[in-house]
């Protein structure tokens, strides 16, 4: 096939300028910090109420976090299905990129009396943020041939990364030249979500509708994810390598993605860092993690994917142990430069690994919908954890420390993987 035109490429490139914002904006800094604010413990000195029960703040927000998670892991066996009866899943894009968009501008409103609100907001924005995005991923084989397919997929990388950095640098702004930093926060919140919707206006104009054909072409599509699932599990189970790396990352995802989910959290909890200074740090590690994954990329080639794997889980588990012993904001800030350094690294790393040991199939669809699948479980545990610890613990340095347990049984499954590995001469 022959890649689309110029104008349908940065049509659907566009995209990610317009969702990224989430990720960056909502997600790392802006939410955390301000949630953190209207939640503490000067406005609710017990904990927040809910279904009978005082959660700690972080805590609650965890679960929440966790909750979208898990309804992210059972729909995208669903969407990925409907993703691929390609003549209607524009308009199921189009219903989640509003959701998520509707969801955090809602957050404009989010204040401590009505904190569940907030919360709600919070998970629908990500439910919005995921579920638009398998549609996204969905276009890129139907818009691009496959000797332009990096290139395609690395213009809307960049796309997004540069489109987040800007809106974060218009709220960092607010931030600082208002005086009122809550009402600068939420007219952020506000911006995201108009932000999102308004540039997927573009996508939506010129991305392709799909032929009526196309539309009859499959059906049960609910049952149809599930059932691709279960195929891909069942060969999985006959290819030992896969199975093992497939366990090692099930269980170090659960560290790492709670780690950058809940890093800022920890700063502002424990360390008592301004907002300021977090959402400078945010940047920075944003930065970081670009040369990190290159850094990591160029080592693979010279000392393999397993090899390189196993020392950034070394490193992982180091930060774990550093994180619940600092106390100064240089600390902070060194520790977080490491988690920039290895956390898109071991990202890009772990999703190519996968790719290397997937068996010859054109079906890469569902084995990709079972590895988002297995991600995204994980870090519904991986959150729990850490809320949960830290609710009995009333400490949210020992829910750090008890991540290491997850990140020495992924290393374990890693070194297992890379002994089999060297058996088969796999990678």
């Amino acid at each position: 096939m022959q890649t689309a035109s110029k104008k349908v490429v940065n049509g659907w490139a566009m995209y990610d300028w317009a969702n990224s914002v989430y990720n960056l904006v909502i997600t790392t800094t802006f939410f955390p910090a301000y949630y953190a604010a209207v939640t503490s413990i000067d406005n609710f000195p017990k904990g927040i109420s809910l279904f009978g029960r005082y959660f700690v703040n972080t805590e609650l927000k965890d679960y929440v976090l966790a909750l979208g998670f898990l309804i992210i892991a059972l729909l995208s066996p669903i969407l990925s299905s409907i993703a691929d009866y390609k003549g209607n899943k524009k308009q199921f894009m189009r219903f989640f990129c509003y959701m998520g968009a509707v969801s955090c501008s809602l957050l404009f409103f989010f204040n401590k009396d009505h904190v569940e609100l907030g919360l709600l907001c919070f998970m629908f924005a990500g439910i919005g943020f995921y579920g638009s995005q398998v549609f996204y991923n969905s276009y890129l084989p139907e818009i691009s041939s496959e000797e332009d397919m990096d290139r395609i997929s690395a213009k809307g990388y960049t796309m997004g990364y540069i489109g987040s950095v800007i809106l974060q640098m218009i709220g960092f702004g607010l931030v600082v030249f208002m005086e009122d930093k809550g009402l600068a926060l939420t007219i952020t919140f506000l911006l995201v979500g108009l932000w999102w919707v308004g540039f997927a206006q573009i996508t939506f104009a010129r991305l392709p509708q799909g032929s009526k054909s196309e539309r009859q072409s499959k059906t049960h599509f609910i049952v149809n994810g599930f059932h691709e699932l279960k195929l891909v599990w069942n060969q999985v189970k006959k290819m030992s390598v896969l199975k093992r790396y497939l366990g090692a990352f099930f269980f170090y995802s659960m560290g790492v993605q709670t780690v950058m989910l809940c890093a800022i959290d920890f700063g502002i909890k424990v360390l008592k860092l301004e907002d300021q200074k977090l959402i400078i740090t945010a940047v920075i590690i944003q930065f970081v993690a670009i040369a990190g994954a290159i850094l990591i990329s160029k080592l693979s080639g010279r000392i393999g994917n397993f090899r390189t794997l196993i020392m950034c889980v070394i490193l992982w588990i180091v930060i774990c142990i550093s994180g619940y012993n600092i106390s100064t904001e240089i600390q902070f800030y060194l520790l977080a430069s490491l988690v920039g350094l290895i956390m898109g690294g071991i990202q890009s790393l772990s999703r190519s690994t996968y790719s290397k040991l997937m068996p010859e199939t054109k079906d890469t669809a569902s084995f990709f919908s079972f590895y988002d699948v297995t991600e995204k479980l994980s870090i519904v545990i991986g959150l729990f954890s850490f809320g949960f610890i830290e609710g009995i613990t009333n400490d949210m340095r020992k829910s750090l420390l008890a991540l290491i347990v997850f990140f020495i049984i992924g290393l374990l499954f890693l070194i297992a993987a890379n002994i089999s590995s060297n058996m088969k001469k796999q990678l």
